[in-house]
């Protein structure tokens, strides 16, 4: 499948919008197509996974490269991302600061940079870590990019759930880094993260619904009304919190992770509940309050699991 055939076109661009800027301006542009704010949760969920695996404290240069490479990695899916989503992107209040749509960075060069991390991510992986490692990374770059981005983002209100998945690598990818092969317990932490995706991003597109249906990306929170998403909110906040349960005895877990995942897990259902409550009655839901709790929980737990193998209990 050939990355340049995108959907959008170039004409959807303002070329007067592109301003003359310095060095720094740009290294910024280009550092915002990484999307650094989802590299941040990507990162929180590969760390603590290394110290799961490792049962206490990696290498520091094991961690260090793993992050250069995961880094690399999520920013080049990014990249890709905003790329091939410049035309939809340029029509979004969410999004129309974008490099791409202001003009800070080319389609030219936003593609050559994707395409640079991607190789840079993939190589150094496999020379700093394992094969198997590189492997996950960039079949999360291509799952991303092509059958979430390419795909299902513009067909489906099902979009998310699928495409979620390329966001569940990292922990993988933190696991083979230190051990080299798979087992159940980063499984599990794929499926919890699987499983946290769409409440975690359905509030959001019940947010910015009319921006979606704008440019007719069938996001769920844009095409159905606010009591059926907070449903399957619920649902999948349900069974995100039962599926970190799993890891107790899948992954030996002691005192400090499960009263986390019992507790955090709690509130995240708290927040998920109050979102379908508040849509039943025909109230602002105010769905930001579930996205911001969705970040915090998820945060908190594998915070949870980064200090659980350090403790004796």
């Amino acid at each position: 499948m050939d990355i340049t055939s995108t959907a959008g076109a170039d004409a959807t661009i303002d070329p007067t919008r592109r301003p003359r800027q310095g060095f720094g301006r740009t290294v910024r542009a280009y550092i915002a197509l990484m999307k650094p704010r989802v590299l941040e949760l990507l990162l929180v969920t590969t760390v603590p996974v290394m110290l799961l695996a490792q049962g206490g404290f990696p290498s520091l240069w094991l961690v260090l490269a793993t992050v250069i490479g995961g880094t690399a990695s999520a920013g080049s899916a990014a990249a890709f991302n905003m790329y091939l989503d410049r035309d939809i992107d340029a029509h979004m209040q969410r999004t129309v600061n974008r490099p791409l749509v202001t003009g800070e960075v080319s389609p030219r060069g936003a593609l050559t940079f994707a395409w640079t991390l991607a190789v840079f991510s993939t190589v150094w992986l496999w020379l700093t870590t394992n094969w198997l490692a590189a492997t996950l990374s960039a079949a999360a770059i291509f799952f991303y990019v092509v059958i979430y981005t390419m795909i299902l983002k513009r067909r489906t209100e099902q979009n998310i759930v699928w495409g979620g998945i390329a966001g569940c690598f990292p922990v993988l990818i933190g696991w083979t880094a230190v051990t080299g092969s798979l087992a159940w317990p980063p499984v599990i932490l794929f499926a919890l993260v699987f499983l946290w995706t769409p409440p975690h991003y359905w509030p959001l597109s019940m947010k910015y619904r009319e921006q979606y249906d704008e440019v007719h990306v069938p996001m769920l929170g844009a095409t159905r009304d606010g009591s059926q998403v907070g449903l399957q909110v619920i649902l999948y906040a349900w069974a995100t919190i039962a599926c970190s349960l799993l890891l107790i005895p899948v992954a030996g877990m002691g005192l400090v992770y499960s009263v986390s995942a019992l507790v955090f897990g709690g509130w995240f259902i708290y927040e998920s509940h109050r979102l379908y409550n508040r849509a039943v009655r025909g109230t602002e839901p105010r769905p930001m309050r579930v996205f911001h709790a969705s970040i915090t929980y998820l945060t908190l737990l594998f915070v949870a699991i980064a200090v659980d193998p350090l403790l004796p209990f």
